[in-house]
Formats: C-alpha cells, sequence, structure tokens
C-alpha cells in the first residue's frame, strides 16, 4: 500500500554529515522536501549554501534552497572547520555548477511553508537560529508544525565541542532555549545516538563504496576530515553520521527503540557549561527547590520527547538503500 508522501523542510548548516541527511531526504519515497534553509554553524551561512546547492545538484532534483541567518542570535559564530574541512566537506572542491539559492530570506521561508503546508514536518541538522526566529515573528507556527525533529544535544552523557554541550545547541544556545519553549512537538535526537555501534565502521565504509554509485563515493569522500577529527576527539575509529541518524528517525521513527518525555532546560548564562541539554529525567522540576529555576521550560508544559536507544542495524540500512543504484 502506497501512503502520501509526507511534507519536510529540511533547516541545515550544510556540512558532511548534513548532506548525507539531505540525500537521505531528497532520495525517499517517504517525504516530499518543500525547501531547505541554511544557517550559520559547521561552515559560514554562505558556504552551508554552497554545499546545499551543491548536494540537491548530486541527487538531480529541484528544490529551493533559501540562504538564512549568519550568526547567532546574540552571539559570536563558532565555526567546525576544524572539524569537517574548510568548506565543511572535506575539501576536495566540491561546488554546484548550475543550481542557485532561492531568492528570499530562509525565516520567511520557514513562516510561508508552515502556514501553507498545515503539519508539515521540520527537520534542523544545526543550530536553532532560524527556526527561533520564525516562532518569535509568528509564535502560533508552532502548533501547526507536525513534528520537529532537533539533532542536537547531548541529554545523557558529554558534550562534543565542550564536556556539557554539543555543538548544534552550544553555537546558539539562545536559539535553542527559544525552540524548546515554543511548544513545537519537538523530538530530540542528540549525540550520543551516533557514537559506538551507530558509527560506520571500515567493513561497513567498504560496502558502501562497493555499492559504486556516485552519491556513495561522495558520502565517504566528504567525510573523510570529520571521520579523522573523530578519531582524535573520541578514540573511536569510523565515520559518525549525527545528521543522517536524526533524518532516519525523521523518515521511519520506528528507528527510536526507546523515548521518554521530559522538560528540557538549555542553559545560556553559564562559560562552563553553555548550549547544555539540561533534562529533567527524574520529573523533579516542579519541587520547590525547583520550580523557580526551572519556570521558564514548564511554562508551557511542553515535554521534549527524547530518543534514547536506536535501532542500528534499521539506520544503517537506511542509508544504504538512499545509495544504492535506482532501480
Amino acid at each position: 500500500m502506497n501512503h502520501p508522501r509526507r511534507s519536510i523542510l529540511i533547516d541545515t548548516d550544510t556540512a558532511a554529515d548534513d548532506a548525507v541527511a539531505l540525500i537521505m531526504a531528497l532520495r525517499s519515497p517517504r517525504v516530499e522536501v518543500k525547501a531547505i534553509t541554511t544557517v550559520a554553524g559547521n561552515v559560514p551561512v554562505d558556504q552551508a549554501t554552497r554545499n546545499a546547492l551543491f548536494t540537491v545538484e548530486l541527487c538531480g532534483a529541484e528544490v529551493p534552497v533559501f540562504s538564512g541567518s549568519a550568526k547567532p542570535l546574540e552571539r559570536e559564530l563558532q565555526t567546525a572547520e576544524w572539524f569537517n574541512g574548510q568548506d565543511g566537506l572535506g575539501d576536495h572542491g566540491y561546488a554546484p555548477s548550475v543550481h542557485a539559492m532561492t531568492a528570499g530570506d530562509a525565516v520567511d521561508a520557514i513562516v510561508a511553508a508552515v502556514q501553507s503546508t498545515p503539519e508539515i514536518e521540520i527537520i534542523t541538522l544545526g543550530p536553532l537560529t532560524n527556526l527561533a526566529l520564525a516562532l518569535e515573528r509568528s509564535p502560533s507556527l508552532a502548533q501547526s508544525i507536525g513534528r520537529c525533529v532537533v539533532m542536537g544535544g547531548a541529554p545523557c552523557c558529554e558534550g562534543n565541542v565542550t564536556p556539557a554541550a554539543e555543538f548544534n545547541i552550544w553555537v546558539d544556545p539562545e536559539a535553542a532555549r527559544t525552540v524548546f519553549s515554543s511548544g513545537a512537538p519537538i523530538e530530540m535526537i542528540g549525540w550520543h545516538l551516533s557514537r559506538v555501534d551507530a558509527v560506520l565502521n571500515e567493513r561497513e565504509i567498504q560496502e558502501v563504496f562497493a555499492l559504486g554509485t556516485p552519491l556513495a563515493e561522495f558520502v565517504i569522500r566528504a567525510n573523510s576530515s570529520a571521520a579523522t577529527a573523530y578519531h582524535v576527539q573520541t578514540g573511536e575509529t569510523g565515520i559518525s553520521l549525527p545528521d543522517p541518524i536524526a533524518m532516519a528517525v525523521l523518515l521511519d521513527p520506528m528507528l527510536k527503540l526507546e523515548t521518554s518525555r521530559h522538560y528540557v532546560a538549555i542553559e545560556c548564562n553559564s562559560d562552563l557549561t553553555r548550549g547544555m541539554t539540561v533534562v529533567d529525567r527524574l520529573d523533579v522540576s516542579a519541587d520547590p527547590r525547583n520550580s523557580d529555576v526551572w519556570s521558564d521550560a514548564m511554562r508551557r508544559g511542553q515535554r521534549i520527547e527524547i530518543c534514547w536507544k536506536l535501532d542500528v542495524s534499521g539506520w544503517k540500512a537506511a542509508l544504504v538503500a538512499a545509495l544504492k543504484p535506482p532501480r
């Protein structure tokens, strides 16, 4: 039985793993990508836009790409060229040859997409600046979003940019606070899900290469810098792909094996724990000793769905399916 394709919007700071996530969406029969919006994060926004355009072109797709916020709401931009290379795609010279970005602003595009397509699903793969600005401009948008899958946070463990924080939330914690307290139906896909068994190991990397498609080759080559940096960072060998994991969950929610819903507070004031996603896993935020501190997170009574456990074999199968030659 064929189900109608779901409408999605992708907000991305397009580096190597973001590009893999874009490929999965653009090649999926489950969804129709209504728009791609770019934001500064892994790389400056102009580079993120070029990378998104290249990926759309590589897939032979026709999807509007809107450039968005060049800096966080209140802070100077901190990028991650040290992880993904200067161009975000491993510095192999990837660049669009035909496509150009769509006229207009990413924030306007988000507002228009949600207003014109009720129950549209949004996935964020970078800092939450664009979405925060859209929600500030039109707070009622939160009630019109069908799903809001956020790749970000470290709900149970160490971060990947500081001991306390994951990169996307750390870059613009004020934006994350706005989004997490907006009432949008957030599904938090944290960095922890992309580690250990979820990493593509050497055998799996060779299996992807063996597919023999331009997409498969691109996925491995573009992530070459990231694989080296990930090994230095964690001691783990292979390619870690947090954004494609989030996309796999958007495409197939059954890949979430264990979830729970909790209040989540975003730390914005401390230099030590900036961007930390503080999860009230024991539901003690309403206790008298905590209620004042947690009042902002609790204001709308919105608990965030957090995924704790992933179907690893299912996510890897979804990746391979997206990279196979067309039938």
